[in-house]
């Protein structure tokens, strides 16, 4: 038997559910789902995803017997509703809608009121007794199928009503008369002929095929491609397409359109919202043409209706168990859901809801905690004004707080300025008078987008929203000609600087600084959850209970800031990063032109004191949590002179001459320096660079323990290769911290371990972890070694390679599980297999990236070591991890 390809729901009978979002789409599985409980939908059938897929896969043509399906589906719909397509007296109007498993807002392609023609219009008239609805949605067809469909620019039939709209001195759409409405649909016949030299299809039947492949054929358009892309959407069949009954909003003023939520989208209060236009169709609530009215507003308008929605929001909010987004329609005063889904939403909206609906008992803390993901947690850590910066400035102007946090920056234009300014290094705000699913790639870029026109179920809304980008809409004293913003009386051109507050709508002039917020309240309620879950992780083969969260950091602010957040010990302190002070630098630069050990020695015991010093404020600041030193590791060249000055300066300093010095920089140069002589080769070469930093180390852990703060210090030794290495090193490390702690008389328990960084270091690591106490995966360097690329210039061609589909994502931002995540997983089973106790995590820039999290804890590392802002949004992915893989 052929597979089945199209499902029916209508009458309060469906034959998909909510649990088929992978064959039906989002969209077709929900109405499935509305219709099976009862709530008032237009009957209509979906055809499904794979039929999707096997269009692309077979040249666009459809699976045998799709035709016949469909036909006997529609002849299906067509007998519930007592009407016909294309019928001159009684004639049935359909929508053909995306719908994909992932939601896609915008991206995809619609086409409503087809089956209208030059027939069908006159019997729609006569049947509604409105000739200017009949008119009116004739009209509409013809913009959005020539379109979608027949590719005309809407802009070319934008510019007829306009032209017409001025010929009879109105302002809006429904100033139009029947008449008049009836020109237009003139005018936009002539606008197909020109722009096509084809008429416009007058049979249903064929309207119908063509925006179903239409619909299809807009899964991959650039916009819906970037948009996936952008999104880390993947691994989808395609869209399905759902063919749906019209009902109709702009059959005049007990008629109307909106899209509402059960909750407050930006900030997650229990209050519906949502708005609302009177004779309207959907596309004029989002489309940003009109303004729209509070959905609050209805109850006064049409409390009956009002109060029908409310009860539709409660009843899917409780059967759907979390926030739903809901598009309705009122036909003549009866009320009718077009799609429910779960609401796109901030990331402080997705913590209120997630710790709201747990407290009411709609879910439990494990559901709540896989309801937000690591990329919304992490807007709740967008800038906002600086206080300070406030109380001095005033606003230009306000419009909607439609996506919160803060944004400042030039101002561009279009979404192409956007995306070139940013590739140049600039920090842009986006300012339209509408945004539009094309300004994709603009709105992405940008700090934070501007729109004057629009409201808070606008494009540039949503959009803003899902990506966690500051957003203000709607702000009508905010109007843009061409390249000028006029805000009131204040003119703006491309490049200017403008601030704008997404949280209040507020616009300022300028630049004014920004600040981060503080963990508190539910988000601090929220997160104890995901500890909660983590710590209590057991996995088989590993002894440590749990999967911790550390963080790199290498000044007291930093740790402290981190630990603020929940960090638990830092794993990746870069002493290097502590010699770039002014005063600093001038002793290590001494040190590293020194002649001979003795000289070297002399400049190292000036150093020592600044470093005992940072490192005493470290342990302070973790007082009870371990915290992982790194030694010395960059190529020596990276800190020494370049200017003629500075040069003379440390000359003088060193006691040699100019011309001696410069010799010796030039022997520090290297061809590739990133292999050279760094890291543990350099403590092997000059025993006394890492002899006084592990001085300092064990001496400040000493001093700091001695107050009464419990200090767990870790030395880890860089970039080791070889077993020999490490030998030496470790027995060096050793020598020294004894000889300090004889001499303070104090007993500190420490750990010398390694940074796994070099794949040959991975494969011996049997060998590597008999002699140490713990391995922490270096992955940028271990990235780098096994790709062979250079972090530095990888920017020339990966790019390339991933909008070529030669790479899926950049190795650098998310761990390549597949190739450098064997050497990670080997290393960790093989050093385990000699040392039970090794303790094992990651400290590159992938620690803080939820998919090599995930990764992290499959292979059984004990933490992963993350930039103090990635602590929260790690400890949530950390813990997503642990659900994830014990259900699995």
């Amino acid at each position: 038997m052929a597979n089945k390809n199209v499902y029916f729901f209508g009458g309060g009978k469906a034959e998909g559910s909510a649990g088929m979002k992978t064959l039906l789409g989002g969209k077709g599985a929900n109405l499935a789902e509305m219709t099976a409980v009862g709530v008032p939908v237009p009957p209509g059938f979906t055809i499904t995803t794979e039929v999707c897929e096997y269009y692309f896969e077979h040249g666009k043509k459809y699976p045998p017997g799709l035709e016949k399906e469909v036909e006997e589906h529609l002849n299906r719909l067509e007998t519930m509703m007592g009407k016909k397509l294309g019928d001159a007296k009684d004639p049935l109007l359909v929508s053909v809608r995306s719908g994909a498993a992932a939601s896609l807002p915008g991206m995809m392609d619609t086409v409503l009121n087809l089956g209208m023609n030059d027939k069908a219009v006159e019997g729609l008239a006569e049947l509604s007794g409105n000739p200017r609805f009949a008119w009116d949605s004739y009209r509409r067809f013809i913009n959005m199928f020539g379109n979608v469909v027949m590719g005309v620019d809407h802009e070319h039939f934008e510019a007829q009503l306009e032209r017409l709209k001025k010929k009879k001195k109105v302002e809006l759409d429904t100033d139009l008369d029947a008449a008049d409405l009836k020109e237009v649909v003139r005018l936009y016949k002539e606008v197909v002929r020109k722009h096509t030299n084809k008429s416009f299809p007058q049979k249903p039947i064929d309207q119908l095929w063509a925006s179903i492949n239409a619909v299809f054929g807009s899964w991959n358009n650039p916009r819906a491609v970037q948009y996936r892309k952008l999104s880390n959407i993947s691994g989808l069949k395609g869209t399905a397409v759902n063919v749906q009954t019209m009902v109709f909003g702009n059959l005049g003023d007990d008629s109307g359109t909106g899209v509402c939520f059960s909750r407050d989208p930006a900030t997650g209060q229990k209050v519906f919202y949502g708005e609302y236009l009177f004779n309207a169709q959907g596309e004029d609530v989002v489309a940003g043409i009109r303004t729209p009215m509070a959905i609050k507003t209805l109850a006064q308008k049409n409390k009956k209706i009002y109060q029908e929605l409310v009860d539709v929001k409660d009843k899917l909010e409780t059967h759907y168990k979390d926030m739903q987004d809901m598009e309705f329609t009122i036909q003549q005063g009866e009320l009718f859901i077009l799609q429910t889904r779960n609401g796109k939403r901030t990331g402080t909206a997705a913590v209120k809801i997630a710790v709201d609906m747990v407290k009411e008992g709609l879910i439990g803390e494990e559901t709540a905690i896989q309801r937000v993901t690591a990329e919304l947690l992490d807007q709740v850590f967008h800038p906002m004004i600086d206080p300070k910066a406030r109380k001095s400035a005033r606003p230009l102007a306000k419009g909607l707080n439609a996506s919160p946090g803060a944004a400042t920056g030039q101002i561009v234009f279009t979404a192409a300025d956007a995306e070139q300014w940013v590739a140049d290094g600039k920090k842009v705000l986006l300012v339209r008078k509408e945004t539009s699913p094309e300004d994709i790639g603009g709105m992405h870029a940008a700090e934070g987008i501007l729109t004057s026109t629009g409201g808070m179920t606008s494009h540039a809304a949503v959009v803003a929203r899902g990506m966690g980008t500051p957003c203000v809409a709607g702000a009508k004293d905010a109007v843009v000609s061409g390249k000028v913003l006029m805000v009131k009386e204040k003119k703006f051109k491309q490049g200017d600087f403008l601030t704008i507050d997404g949280s209040t709508g507020e616009i300022y002039a300028g630049h004014l600084d920004l600040v981060q917020p503080k963990i508190s309240g539910e988000l601090q309620t929220f997160l104890s959850w995901t500890d909660k879950v983590r710590k209590q992780a057991r996995r088989p083969g590993i002894a440590q209970v749990g999967f911790n969260i550390r963080t790199n950091a290498d000044t007291p602010g930093d740790a402290r800031r981190a630990r603020e957040f929940g960090a638990e010990g830092i794993g990746l302190c870069r002493t290097e990063h502590m010699f770039f002070e002014e005063e600093r630098i001038r002793i290590f630069r001494e040190m590293i032109v020194a002649e001979n050990p003795a000289a070297r020695e002399k400049a190292l015991k000036k150093l020592l004191p600044h470093q005992k010093k940072d490192f005493k404020g470290l342990f302070k600041a973790m007082d009870g949590l371990p915290v992982t030193i790194r030694l010395l590791d960059p190529p020596l060249h990276e800190f020494v002179p370049q200017t003629s000055a500075a040069i003379k300066e440390l000359a003088d300093i060193a006691g040699i001459t100019v011309s001696r010095l410069k010799s010796k920089i030039e022997s520090l140069h290297e061809l590739n320096p990133m292999l050279g002589h760094r890291g543990c080769r350099l403590g092997v070469t000059y025993p006394e660079v890492y002899d006084m930093q592990v001085e300092a180390i064990i001496s400040a852990a000493a001093e700091v323990a001695a107050t009464g703060v419990k200090v767990l210090p870790e030395i880890m030794i860089p970039l080791i290769g070889t077993v020999k290495e490490l030998e030496v090193l470790r027995e060096n490390a050793e020598a020294v911290c004894e000889r300090v702690l004889s001499r303070k008389k104090v007993k500190v328990k420490y750990l010398i371990g390694t940074m796994i960084e070099i794949p040959r270091a991975a494969l011996l690591a049997d060998e590597v972890a008999k002699v140490a106490d713990f391995f922490s995966f270096g992955t940028n360097d271990l990235t780098q070694m096994t790709f062979g690329y250079s972090r530095d210039d990888v920017g020339t061609f990966l790019p390339f390679y991933i909008e070529h589909g030669i790479l899926e994502r950049d190795p650098f931002a998310q761990l390549d599980q597949v190739g450098v995540g064997q050497l990670v997983e080997l290393g960790t089973k093989r050093g385990r297999s000699t040392n039970e106790k090794l303790k094992v995590g990651i400290c590159g820039e992938h620690g803080g990236d939820p998919s090599s999290i995930d990764f992290c804890y499959r292979v059984g590392m004990d933490y992963v070591s993350c930039s103090p802002y990635r602590v929260p949004i790690a400890r949530l992915a950390a813990a997503h991890a642990v659900v994830r893989n014990h259900k699995q």
